[in-house]
């Protein structure tokens, strides 16, 4: 059974940085995306970071590029979310996704319906 674990979240000032980890077991991700996504209050899931592991190509809306760095460590099952410069509109349930899936060589699945197997999340908090 594949199982997402993320860890990390807290509350943290404008312009601060945080990091967040995703921890995955019962697969070895190696042809996989890995995609993080933000849910904030009364808004709908939205992907923030997506990885291809295979290729290394990566997705982030423009409202987070240059902010937020996706990174993982295959050897570890590990994901990481890099976030700087926090902004209040930063804050939601941070999730942790996989899609196992097989998808189209060059994209990156980046909608949460693309998406197979969730963690339960980690609260982001910012504050201005």
């Amino acid at each position: 059974e594949v199982q997402l674990v993320e860890s990390g979240g807290g509350l943290v000032q404008a312009g601060g940085s945080l990091r967040l980890s995703c921890k995955i077991t019962g697969r070895i991700f190696d042809d996989d995306a890995i995609g993080w996504f933000r849910q904030a209050p009364g808004k709908e899931r939205m992907g923030v970071s997506c990885l291809s592991i295979n290729d290394g190509n990566t997705y982030y809306p423009n409202s987070v590029r240059g902010r937020f760095t996706i990174s993982s460590d295959n050897a570890k099952n590990m994901v990481y979310l890099q976030m700087s410069s926090l902004k209040s509109e930063d804050t939601g349930v941070y999730y942790c996704a996989i899609r196992m899936r097989h998808y189209s060589s060059g994209y990156v699945p980046s909608s949460p319906n693309e998406y197979d197997v969730w963690g339960s999340g980690t609260q982001v908090t910012v504050s201005s």
